[in-house]
């Protein structure tokens, strides 16, 4: 895969690392797609982003290009070897500030796996932390859940401090939510209190509908200025360039569905610089 020269600008760096964890538990409704994208977007733009791709799938590890078949060291070693990240992490051809964990299908029994471990909570946070704490030194990490509210997400959610929701502008796009939004209070309440969603990205957005103008208006009366004011359109660039191994931005620049990823991830940018007021707004998750 070659480099692709698109870093016009450098956006802002954040005070502190964020660490945002890519959830939804319905799946379908762009939550890798848009995890790789926006990781890549970032680190284009010179950030450095560690992505942690949580998915027994893979599917993350693939879009970036990453070696992930069985063996490889990966994320599964993390959590349930005791392997520090530093050993696992692979950088991405095209862009050298981003760094990919990959997830093998080892990883596709973990959630059992980890159900007999001490605190089995706690193990991609204290990984986290100790890499953290070394000289690997991120402005934004990333982490990829799979499409469930077990054992891997909550480990995801414990680790993060954002909670970031891609949510498809199709019928039923909220249905569902409530649970999550259950999921991260608990969390909140019991594992992680720093935790809080900060960010909601509407996808698969198409405009000749009435519906999806619809559903974007409910999502944003929800929750208000939490919802980034880009959305992601209904693109075939998106759902090809995984195919190729490839990020959308890599794969077609110039596509509908890479610039708003584009315009998604550099929002999210100026919202976590240190001079914006805008990063870490909570939203009440009690209706």
């Amino acid at each position: 895969m070659h480099v692709l020269n698109v870093r016009q600008e450098s956006w802002p760096r954040p005070a502190a690392t964020r660490v945002l964890t890519v959830a939804n538990q319905k799946g379908g409704v762009g939550k890798t797609t848009s995890a790789v994208n926006i990781a890549a977007a970032l680190a284009m733009h010179g950030l450095r982003v560690l992505l942690l791709d949580l998915d027994p799938q893979g599917n993350a590890s693939t879009a970036l290009g990453i070696e992930h078949t069985v063996g490889t060291p990966s994320i599964y070693d993390v959590l349930l070897g005791g392997r520090p990240l530093a050993e696992v992490g692979q950088q991405a051809d095209f862009a050298p500030t981003l760094t990919c964990i990959p997830a093998t299908l080892d990883l596709a029994g973990a959630d059992i796996e980890l159900t007999s471990q001490v605190a089995r909570e706690y193990r991609l946070q204290r990984a986290l932390t100790a890499y953290l704490a070394t000289d690997a030194e991120f402005d934004y990490v990333l982490i990829d859940c799979p499409p469930s509210l077990g054992l891997l997400t909550l480990n995801a959610l414990v680790a993060a401090r954002e909670v970031l929701i891609p949510i498809q502008c199709e019928y039923y796009a909220l249905e569902g939510l409530a649970q999550l939004l259950n999921t991260v209070d608990l969390v909140t309440s019991h594992l992680n209190p720093e935790l809080k969603v900060t960010t909601v990205l509407l996808t698969m957005y198409d405009s000749r509908t009435r519906l999806a103008d619809q559903v974007a208006d409910e999502v944003r009366r929800h929750f208000g200025p939490l919802v980034l004011e880009p959305v992601i359109p209904r693109n075939v660039r998106v759902s090809e360039a995984p195919g190729f191994g490839q990020t959308v931005i890599t794969y077609d620049a110039g596509s509908r569905g890479a610039i708003g990823y584009v315009q998604a991830a550099r929002e999210i940018a100026e919202r976590g610089a240190p001079n914006s007021d805008s990063e870490g707004a909570p939203v009440s998750t009690s209706e």
